[in-house]
């Protein structure tokens, strides 16, 4: 959407770079007796701390309450913009809010880390739990929430909201993960996807968790296992990867063998590879969690978990797939 500037040429008022109308923080423009509002104007992005133009509903009525006010004589101010958006496309919700990865990078910010999660929309033992598919965005060492995106059915924008909020009060990944949020088996989970959004960005933080991004996965000479079961790995998996299903780390106890049987068992396994060159992978991320913990119990170095995992791989129909028995 372009901003419709044509009158404001003619009226002679300052426009941006971006080619929306300039205004300051009670949307005067360059000219004293004139207020601009909605999406012709340029305004500050709070977390990138760039001029930008936002086409959206909810701003544009802020920032008219904030002409109105200033045209009254009332002392006020419009925030600024952290771009909150939310469209159904062919039955799903595609939610987002913050900053996006891409636009991150533009900014020359690089102190920042991802991850990738797909938690079911409420419980999973409650019938007709969907998956949301959410991306969150956070500052390396501090945790403060950059930015999340989201894609599914009922819920997603609700998440949405909670991380935006969240985001507005200069929030981190720590007040996602001790968020307190309405649970009941048919509207979420005891941990809710915002605090499992949470949660793993900590154990990155932590160090408990080292992850490997998309696009070093299949593209290096990393050891990739995969840990779902035979069948799940023959009906598809990404090129190059080894399987090695979880229940084999388990005895006929249910309960993880020893530590030297699992080292013994890991050692021909990992024998070509360096620690940081092993990269855990199931159908979304938490099995395969649970099998970098099993290495770390049998008292190997730290490996990495590929996060989003198969359902992350998959998002991208242009990604290849291999077929068949490891």
């Amino acid at each position: 959407v372009r901003p419709e500037t044509a009158l404001a040429t003619q009226a002679g008022l300052a426009l941006g770079d971006r080619g929306g109308i300039v205004v300051d923080t009670e949307m005067r423009t360059s000219d004293p007796s004139i207020w601009a509002v909605g999406d012709v104007v340029q305004v500050p992005d709070v977390l990138l701390g760039q001029k930008t133009v936002l086409p959206l509903a909810g701003p544009a009525n802020r920032q008219g309450r904030t002409a109105a006010e200033s045209i009254a004589g009332r002392p006020t101010h419009f925030r600024g913009i952290q771009a909150t958006a939310v469209v159904g496309v062919l039955g799903l919700t595609v939610a987002s809010t913050g900053a996006s990865e891409k636009g991150l990078r533009r900014a020359g910010v690089t102190n920042f880390e991802k991850v990738y999660l797909h938690p079911g929309h409420h419980a999973g033992y409650y019938p007709g739990a969907r998956p949301i598919h959410l991306k969150l965005l956070f500052a390396v060492p501090d945790g403060q929430i950059l930015g999340a995106q989201a894609v599914g059915e009922e819920g997603t924008e609700k998440r949405i909201d909670v991380i935006a909020t969240a985001i507005q009060f200069g929030g981190t990944v720590h007040d996602l993960a001790e968020s307190e949020l309405c649970y009941a088996p048919q509207f979420g989970a005891a941990k809710d996807p915002v605090n499992l959004a949470g949660m793993l960005a900590q154990n990155v933080l932590n160090g408990d968790m080292p992850t490997a991004d998309w696009s070093e996965v299949g593209s290096s000479d990393a050891l990739l296992l995969d840990v779902r079961e035979p069948d799940e790995f023959a009906r598809g998996h990404i090129p190059g990867a080894s399987n090695r299903f979880f229940k084999d780390n388990l005895g006929p106890d249910g309960r993880f063998k020893p530590a030297e049987q699992l080292r013994d068992e890991f050692a021909a396994l990992l024998a070509p590879y360096t620690a940081a060159d092993v990269v855990h992978q199931c159908g979304s991320g938490v099995t395969a969690c649970h099998n970098l913990l099993a290495m770390a119990h049998a008292g190997l170095p730290p490996t990495r978990l590929y996060a989003g995992s198969w359902s992350e791989w998959c998002a991208d129909p242009a990604r290849p797939v291999a077929r068949g028995e490891a």
